[in-house]
């Protein structure tokens, strides 16, 4: 059971953390470029939930047991 809750919790957060990278897509048309636009994105912490629920989703299908 443990497995299932992190593996949704990380779903969450990746999923949290790119809706909020895509919602800070709509910059760009506002005059920011890229690099502007990834230094701002880089500062953000909400953006970096997406890495982390790839993480955690990535660890918990490296342990969860895989009996036949």
């Amino acid at each position: 059971m443990g497995y299932i809750f992190i593996f949704m919790l990380g779903f969450g957060l990746a999923v949290t953390g790119g809706v909020t990278l895509i919602a800070y897509l709509n910059f760009l048309p506002a005059g920011l470029t890229w690099a502007d636009y990834f230094i701002f994105v880089s500062g953000r912490i909400e953006c970096y939930f997406l890495p982390f629920g790839f993480l955690l989703m990535a660890l918990v299908l490296l342990r969860y047991p895989n009996n036949p």
